[in-house]
C-alpha cells in the first residue's frame, strides 16, 4: 500500500481515462475492458467515464437522496437538524442528546457528535470536507454536481454503535445481492448474501470475511423498499438500515468502491453481478 500511493496520487494529474484505467489496475489486479465492459467494476468505470444522464446527477448528493427516497412505505428517512457550511450558525441549532454531521457532497467522512457543538475543534476535524476530492481525483461526476454543504442528521441506533449497513446491489429494480458492513469506524468487516440470505465467501476489497449473521428484521420489505428505489435504473446500491425494528434510508450509490475494490473470486464480479447490468445504449461482449 505504501508504494502505490505515490502511483495513485501521480495517477490524479492524468486525463480521466488514462487515470480510471491506471487506477483500475492498481485495484482489481488485471488490465480493465472499458471499450467492451463485462464485469461489474468495468461497468461502473464506464459509467464513471461515459455516463452523464439527469438520472444519476443527483445520487451523491445526500439531501437529494433523502427528498427522492421520501414517501415510500415503511422507509424511515433519517431527520436532517441543520445544513449550510458555516458551523457558528450549528452552535444556535437545538440538537439532541446525539447527532452526526457528515459532508452533502462527499462520502465516508462521519462525525459523531454529542450534545452542543464545540465549534473550535469542530472546524479543526471538518477541514477539508468539502473539498470535491470524489470528482477531482476520481472522476466521479455526480459528485461534482452535489451541492458543497454540512449536514447534521439524527443518530440512527445506538449511541456508540453504529448500527450494521445493508447494501442492496439493484439492477432494473430486482435485488443481485446484498453487502453487509459492520463496525464501520473501527474493526470493518464485510460479507456479502444473495437475496435469500444465503451467505457467500466472496472477498471485496480489504475488508476482513464477517462471520455469517442471522437476516435483519423486516430482510423482506428491505429487499422490496430497495426494489422500488432502484426500479429506475440499470444498475444503483441502495443503502439502508435496520434498527429498533424499523428500516431507515441511508443512500443511493452510483459508484460502488468506484469499480476498484476487487472481488475475490472474481466469478462474483462478472458472473452474479457483470452479467446482470445492462448499460444503456451500449453491445456488451
Amino acid at each position: 500500500m505504501q508504494v502505490l500511493a505515490p502511483v495513485r496520487w501521480a495517477s490524479y494529474r492524468l486525463p480521466v481515462e488514462a487515470r480510471r484505467r491506471l487506477l483500475f489496475l492498481l485495484g482489481n489486479r488485471r488490465l480493465p475492458r472499458f471499450s467492451h465492459p463485462a464485469s461489474f467494476n468495468d461497468k461502473v468505470n464506464w459509467r464513471i467515464i461515459n455516463d452523464r444522464r439527469p438520472l444519476i446527477e443527483w445520487t451523491c448528493d445526500k439531501l437529494a437522496m433523502k427528498e427522492r427516497a421520501g414517501g415510500v412505505p415503511g422507509l424511515l428517512i433519517p431527520r436532517t437538524l441543520w445544513a449550510g457550511t458555516d458551523l457558528a450558525d450549528l452552535a444556535s441549532t437545538e440538537l439532541p442528546d446525539h447527532w452526526v454531521l457528515k459532508p452533502n457532497n462527499r462520502t465516508g467522512l462521519v462525525y459523531f457528535g454529542t450534545g452542543r457543538p464545540e465549534i473550535a475543534e469542530l472546524e479543526k476535524r471538518t477541514a477539508g470536507w468539502l473539498l470535491a476530492k470524489e470528482s477531482k481525483n476520481l472522476g466521479e461526476w455526480a459528485y461534482s454536481k452535489a451541492r458543497p454543504l454540512l449536514l447534521a442528521e439524527e443518530l440512527i441506533g445506538t449511541p456508540g454503535s453504529p448500527p450494521t449497513d445493508y447494501k442492496f446491489f439493484v439492477f432494473e429494480g430486482d435485488v443481485a445481492a446484498i453487502q453487509v458492513d459492520v463496525n464501520r469506524h473501527s474493526f470493518h468487516q464485510r460479507r456479502m448474501y444473495l437475496p435469500d440470505w444465503s451467505p457467500l465467501e466472496v472477498r471485496s476489497g480489504v475488508y476482513t470475511l464477517q462471520p455469517v449473521q442471522p437476516p435483519p428484521a423486516g430482510l423482506d420489505r428491505m429487499l422490496a423498499i430497495a426494489g422500488q428505489l432502484g426500479s429506475e435504473f440499470d444498475f444503483i446500491r441502495i443503502d439502508l438500515y435496520s434498527a429498533s425494528g424499523s428500516i431507515y434510508f441511508g443512500e443511493f450509490t452510483p459508484y460502488p468502491g468506484s469499480g476498484l475494490e476487487r472481488f475475490v473470486p472474481a466469478s462474483f464480479d462478472l458472473d452474479l453481478l457483470g452479467s446482470k447490468w445492462k448499460l444503456p445504449g451500449v453491445a456488451v461482449s
